[in-house]
């Protein structure tokens, strides 16, 4: 059975703003994330159009993460892999999809639909009623639900974070049911790990980390405010674009190190041929420290 949970997350903003916050926090988090030869590798990024929802925008990823897993599942994945992810922003509705470069049976479908209230629409994504019998609902609180110790920040806290171009927060017990203004983000997330022995304990770990991602990612586009509440759509995409650019250069740096080095090595060893490669397939990932620091690469804020 698949674990199908949707998840709604209040930000004290609007619809509106939150198009903007939600591009900055994206681009920022990946161009952080990317180093060692891991982290977001963009693919493609254009605009596209479509019967239904109209005009939107297209991005392809490629999320390089293997040394980023726990032990148990690193034991059962090969060490060279990455997680595609494919999205379609038709804003204020979203499609985001995630396979894996090596595991056929392993997908993650995010809905996403955001509207300028605290939560309270209970079918805001149009489920059949076999569908609204199966879901889960869970609400995160940005300010009140516990993130991990090694992801606080003090400067980061909803609770004390006070904006002082907007004056929004600190965010007290309660402010979902007064705040104004106020948005709901509703995601439904379908996740998908078909491995015999291994689909449950898999499915649950998705969920928990998708849980942490959007915590984290929330608290901090609201605690980012200040930079960018003040772009425009234009002065966004520029940002995106920019940083883009950096995280790709990154992961080529490293990965063209990293092959240089493994080449040296082999021919070190007395090889007078190359050795072959599979076309189109990713280059090898250096092994990260066993206790990363680094956590959560998607883009399903």
């Amino acid at each position: 059975m698949v674990l199908t949970k949707e998840y709604r997350i209040c930000m004290p903003m609007t619809v509106e703003e939150y198009q903007i916050g939600q591009l900055y926090m994206i681009a920022r988090h990946s161009l952080e994330q990317s180093g060692d030869g891991e982290g977001v590798e963009v693919v493609e990024n254009k605009e596209v159009v479509d019967e239904k929802h109209g005009t939107g925008q297209f991005t392809e990823k490629r999320i390089h993460l293997s040394s980023r897993l726990p032990y148990w599942i690193q034991s059962v994945i090969p060490k060279i892999f990455y997680v595609t992810e494919k999205a379609w922003n038709y804003y204020p509705f979203t499609i985001t999809q995630y396979t894996c470069s090596f595991i056929p049976k392993f997908l993650i479908e995010i809905e996403t639909k955001y509207e300028n209230n605290n939560g309270s629409t209970e079918n805001c994504l149009n489920l059949s009623p076999e569908q609204l019998a199966e879901r889960l609902v869970d609400y995160l609180d940005i300010a009140y639900d516990e993130v991990s110790a090694k992801h606080y920040k003090e400067e980061e806290d909803p609770r004390f974070f006070q904006s002082k171009k907007t004056h929004r927060g600190p965010l007290v017990d309660g402010w979902r049911t007064n705040f104004q203004p106020i948005m709901c983000s509703y995601k439904l997330v379908h996740a998908y790990f078909e491995v015999f022995g291994l689909q449950t304990r898999v499915e649950d770990f998705i969920h928990s980390c998708i849980r942490e991602v959007l915590l984290l990612g929330h608290r901090q586009a609201f605690a980012w405010i200040d930079e960018w509440v003040e772009m425009t759509m234009d002065d966004v995409r520029k940002y995106e674009a920019s940083l883009q650019q950096q995280t790709n250069s990154l992961l080529k740096e490293k990965i063209a190190e990293t092959s240089g080095s493994a080449n040296t090595q082999e021919l070190g060893a007395g090889d007078n041929e190359a050795t072959p490669t599979l076309t189109g397939s990713p280059p090898n990932t250096p092994v990260s420290p066993k206790s990363p620091l680094k956590k959560g690469y998607f883009s399903w804020f």
